[in-house]
């Protein structure tokens, strides 16, 4: 998929996104679970705006981003802030070169965007190799129930005078899997005609079972599995779906 144009409106469109109950519910959980230590890794961080927000609450932050275009967004974000963010350019399947962190998030749901098992084992794997002992792994997902039945075969609107886009969902090729087609129309203030470009993004999710099977085969100690924001147990339409585990010594 491509995030070319897309970067450059990811921050307008997701202006109502939660990114304060992120943020509180990381560091009530690091106080809970007694993590003292403030270097965090934001995986997938996208256009940086946690990693921004983390770095102004006192951590030290690390973003890493498959796209360039979203690293650059979130360079200038932090610069604007007076922030000193290091952002690298890496698959999070994929890690190398980093020194290992305190804390590690893949927040926002973007642990979805993996297409097969293969990259979400991988991940899990390469996370536990850059956590220091007794270091926690944060991530959260859309649950089957998002997926299926807020989804697919539905279709989302946005009318405004400077953006619009048709966005509509279908089941995609593998289980518990979603292909989003969006048609985005930018008013170009310069000449009053509306630009219009295309993105198809593919989306993934697995039974709460399996990420725990696949996070205690890295290594991982499970901590707590929660939905939604809240400090109860995922229900049958809950959402967004919040693993916690904390990184065992290897042997």
């Amino acid at each position: 998929m491509s995030y070319e144009q897309f970067a450059y409106l990811y921050d307008e469109l997701m202006q109502d996104a939660p990114y304060d109950e992120w943020v509180r519910f990381v560091k009530e959980k690091l106080v809970q679970y007694q993590v003292s230590g403030k270097d965090l890794l934001d995986l997938a961080c996208g256009t940086g705006e946690l990693s921004v927000r983390f770095a102004k609450e006192g951590f030290s932050v690390t973003g890493v981003d498959l796209s360039a275009d979203m690293l650059a967004v979130a360079q200038a974000k932090a610069q604007e802030e007076g922030l000193q963010i290091p952002f690298f350019e890496q698959d999070m399947a994929n890690l190398e070169g980093h020194e290992e962190f305190d804390i590690i998030g893949i927040f926002c749901d973007s642990l979805n965007y993996l297409q097969s098992d293969e990259d979400v084992i991988h991940t899990f794997k390469s996370s536990y190799n850059h956590l220091k002992d007794g270091g926690i792994f944060f991530f959260d997902v859309h649950s089957l129930y998002k997926i299926s039945d807020v989804f697919i075969n539905q279709s989302f609107t946005l009318a405004e005078e400077h953006l619009s886009y048709i966005w509509n969902s279908f089941a995609g090729d593998s289980p518990n899997s979603v292909e989003h087609e969006l048609s985005f129309f930018v008013l170009d203030e310069k000449s009053g005609q509306y630009n219009r470009f295309d993105e198809l993004h593919y989306q993934r999710t697995y039974p709460v079972q399996q990420y725990s099977e696949w996070l205690e085969q890295a290594g991982f100690e499970l901590l707590e599995i929660s939905a939604d924001f809240k400090n109860q147990e995922p229900q049958e339409q809950s959402e967004r779906i919040f693993f916690i585990s904390r990184k065992k010594p290897s042997l």
